[in-house]
């Protein structure tokens, strides 16, 4: 009886073993597979782009923050808005029409989210010439393609690959939205593993592409929470260049960590170039929130520029649930300085909101 029982034990087992495979692979229609080991996956890699000179795909799973995200694809703008908000619809691999998107819109998504997601490279001509990155909801169409899929891959040696594909080619023409090395960093970025920490960091440093760093600067913001503010501040926020200090600014305001806001504040006070403070400003009024109102009423009183004064101004407009129509109002009657009433007037009378059309009311009538 015993041995019955281990032996039914064993194989409840291997099948969930088999199920749990089967479920961290992606939803594939059309598609020539092969399976392969990628525990050496540049070799692996290099030997598959070497005789391939017919359009195919590899792809292989990687580790990835475990949080409600949806990373899917559509073929056309017609099919993503006849969906009704369900997003992950997919979309044929090679498909030039169409885009990708990447958010919490999907209610396809599985009920406790997943370590992992999914990584393609296409290859044709003997080069990889796209990179991109799916989560586990979304059906991909390979249209009879050969797709190699590698087992076993591992994280530092996926961030070894695409930091090589991130930092090869011309740096001035590399880094459109299709492109292997944009899109390289972008997965380099989501990859849960130290790894990608250490690559960004090489890859943001000054004598690094300007363009490459941008990217870096953006992605570091945007997915590598607290270690990724500490690169923004080590190597963008104090940078000699107003481009890089600007999109260190966007950057910010990306992260989901708070303390990115504290910088934020420091550039909006601090940065020598009146451009870069007025962006930071803007950007404060894209987060909203009374503390970062605080700080836009105060550039409008102490900046020096009128320029940044009136970035400032706009940026009041920007603020959410009309939070800024109030001190729009307060500077309309009363700065001393007419470029601001002049801006706080007109950025009212975009408004439409019921407060401002008191207020120009009441002007007119004066």
């Amino acid at each position: 009886m015993r041995t019955v029982l281990k032996s039914a034990y064993l194989v409840i087992a291997v099948f969930a073993l088999i199920d749990m495979a089967a479920a961290q692979k992606p939803r594939i229609t059309n598609a020539q597979v092969q399976e392969l080991s990628g525990s050496d996956l540049k070799a692996t890699v290099d030997s598959i782009v070497a005789r391939q000179t017919s359009p195919a795909w590899i792809g292989y799973r990687i580790p990835v923050e475990a949080k409600e995200r949806t990373m899917c694809c559509f073929d056309s703008l017609d099919r993503f808005q006849g969906a009704n908000g369900k997003c992950c619809m997919g979309c044929r691999m090679d498909s030039d029409k169409g885009g990708s998107f990447s958010g919490t819109m999907s209610d396809c998504a599985p009920p406790e989210p997943l370590p992992y997601a999914f990584l393609f490279l296409r290859v044709a001509d003997k080069q990889i010439g796209r990179v991109r990155v799916f989560s586990a909801d979304c059906p991909l169409d390979f249209a009879g393609l050969p797709l190699t899929w590698l087992e076993g891959v591992k994280p530092e040696q996926s961030v070894e690959l695409l930091t090589a594909l991130a930092t090869s080619g011309d740096p001035e023409e590399a880094y459109g939205k299709k492109s292997s090395s944009h899109n390289a960093v972008m997965a380099i970025a989501i990859h849960d593993a130290p790894a990608a920490d250490q690559a960004l960091e090489r890859m943001v440093q000054p004598g690094q592409a300007e363009r490459l760093r941008e990217q870096v600067i953006f992605w570091l913001g945007n997915q590598r929470g607290k270690k990724g503010l500490e690169l923004l501040r080590k190597y963008a926020k104090n940078d000699s260049s107003d481009r890089i200090r600007d999109k260190a600014t966007f950057a910010f305001s990306q992260s989901k960590d708070r303390a990115g806001v504290d910088d934020l504040l420091d550039m909006a006070r601090k940065d020598p170039s009146p451009h870069v403070r007025g962006q930071a400003i803007f950007w404060l009024a894209q987060i909203g929130g009374r503390k970062e109102a605080e700080q836009i009423t105060a550039a409008i009183e102490n900046d020096p520029e009128t320029e940044v004064k009136k970035k400032a101004v706009f940026a009041l407009s920007q603020m959410h649930d009309g939070d800024g129509v109030p001190l729009l109002i307060n500077l309309a009657r009363t700065h001393k300085n007419p470029a601001v009433r002049k801006q706080a007037i007109f950025w009212l009378g975009q408004s439409h909101d019921p407060r401002a059309i008191d207020f120009l009311e009441e002007l007119i009538k004066k």
